[in-house]
């Protein structure tokens, strides 16, 4: 194959596909490496493309969910991955979920089919030795289970400071949801004095306290697998481990009232669950230290024991596993370009999305991009207002103190000016989402 006007993928999951698959709608030849069968992952049970691990779920296909809207973009944009999704669905309710063995090999027939792409079943060790082999754009979508080796390559390439071997995540709750007459902000030693605080803090007397932490030891839990065992850090274990260390342990640790002083009582609580902004718009707050493998039905019920949480919404559940992910932020343009090399881009969960339809959506945007590049034509202007956009806009977000994966949730999207009840306003974003989207697609193709 010829080296002139070709991308090369690293990582036949749903994201190098999708970003095969959209490079070749340019007209772009793609050089796609996937190191299985040669080398097995500890997830993976064949050496297809695009072979979904856990669920079979995409999640929800309405639009009155932010997981909808994304998909309904994707299949507007010409999404190979919910192409495939649609023509081998089963039933699921409101949820997008498919036959898991269709749908890969619906991908991977379409894409070996593919004239324009060239698919290697070869391990790529090195980004360095990779670049030296092809002369076009590179894009990185090698997933949360990166190998060694080449987790070691792109280590060197960020900077070690900058790459993450496994995900320890908070809940994110919906600002709307809390309850302000019960929670205060305040910041720990400064008595409410100098500010207002930078946490929302929501109090817990002794008897409120301990009947939290029985709830979280006897609570449902995510059952590890094997390739997940062992990356629990200290400073990030899940909160029921800490909870099993002792009943106590929890309040000396991310529950510790020390320098909080409650303005309803004066006094400082007995135990304090605190709240930490987690955007500019000030619509999603992180459970501080409040990083869990329970059942998602149980963090749902358990947490909304805390006061001030009783109908919080959940934006995202916690979980902690093993995830190989980069700080983007630090690295990367909105574009996926990486700032210190524009021509290597990074897609799919690497970036620090989370979910099947996530990573697919940052593939395409890398596949664009990446051919666009090749072409001489300005990259793809994706607009905020869109899921799309408001995901890449969060991983590159260079505000954003403290980077964990996300998925799409209405708290990224920008707020809608007016005040208006939640479902409407449910369905004010996904019209302009899809609008925005339209008028992406009528953008002239080049300069």
């Amino acid at each position: 194959m010829s080296e002139k006007g070709t991308v090369t993928i690293v990582g036949g999951g749903l994201a190098g596909s999708e970003a095969a698959h959209q490079a070749s709608k340019l007209g772009l030849r793609v050089v796609l490496y996937e190191m299985r069968p040669e080398v097995p992952s500890p997830a993976h049970n064949s050496g297809d493309l695009a072979e979904l691990v856990c669920s079979n779920s995409l999640k929800s296909d309405s639009l009155d969910n932010a997981s909808g809207i994304l998909k309904e973009e994707m299949r507007r944009l010409g999404s190979l991955i919910i192409e495939a999704a649609d023509n081998t669905r089963v039933p699921a309710g409101k949820a997008l979920a498919v036959d898991r063995l269709k749908f890969s090999d619906y991908i991977t027939e379409k894409i070996e089919k593919n004239p324009l792409i060239e698919v290697i079943k070869k391990e790529i060790k090195s980004v360095k030795s990779i670049k030296g082999e092809h002369n076009g754009p590179l894009i990185i979508s090698s997933g949360p289970l990166t190998s060694p080796s080449l987790s070691e390559s792109i280590r060197e390439l960020t900077d070690s400071e900058h790459l993450y071997f496994y995900d320890a995540i908070s809940p994110i709750i919906d600002a709307e949801s809390i309850d302000y007459d019960v929670v205060f902000r305040a910041s720990r030693y400064d008595n409410g004095q100098d500010s207002e605080g930078d946490y929302l803090n929501c109090p817990l007397n002794k008897e409120q306290y301990y009947r939290l932490t029985q709830e979280l030891e006897g609570a449902e839990k995510i059952e590890t697998r094997d390739f997940e065992k062992g990356i629990y850090f200290e400073s990030c274990l899940p909160v029921e481990v800490i909870v099993e260390r002792g009943k106590d342990t929890l309040r000396f640790g991310p529950a510790r009232p020390v320098g909080i002083t409650d303005p309803k009582t004066g006094q400082s609580p007995f135990a304090v669950v605190q709240l930490r902004v987690e955007n500019s718009q000030f619509t999603m707050y992180n459970m501080v230290g409040f990083q869990t493998k329970l059942k998602y039905p149980e963090q749902r019920r358990v947490f909304r024991m805390i006061p001030g949480l009783e109908r919080a919404e959940f934006l995202r559940y916690g979980s902690v596993h093993r995830n190989t992910y980069i700080h983007s932020p630090s690295l990367l343009h909105p574009t996926l370009q990486m700032k210190n090399d524009d021509s290597i881009y990074f897609a799919g969960q690497i970036v620090g999305v989370e979910g099947y339809t996530e990573s697919t959506a940052m593939g395409m945007i890398a596949g664009i991009n990446a051919a666009r590049y090749v072409l001489g034509m300005s990259p793809v202007n994706v607009p905020p207002e869109s899921s799309i956009g408001s995901l890449l806009r969060y991983i590159t977000d260079e505000s954003v103190k403290h980077f964990q994966p996300m998925n799409i949730n209405f708290g990224l999207f920008p707020p809608i000016a007016k005040r208006v009840p939640k479902n409407i306003k449910k369905k004010l974003i996904a019209e302009r989402a899809l609008s925005q989207i339209s008028s992406m697609q009528e953008e002239p193709g080049d300069e």
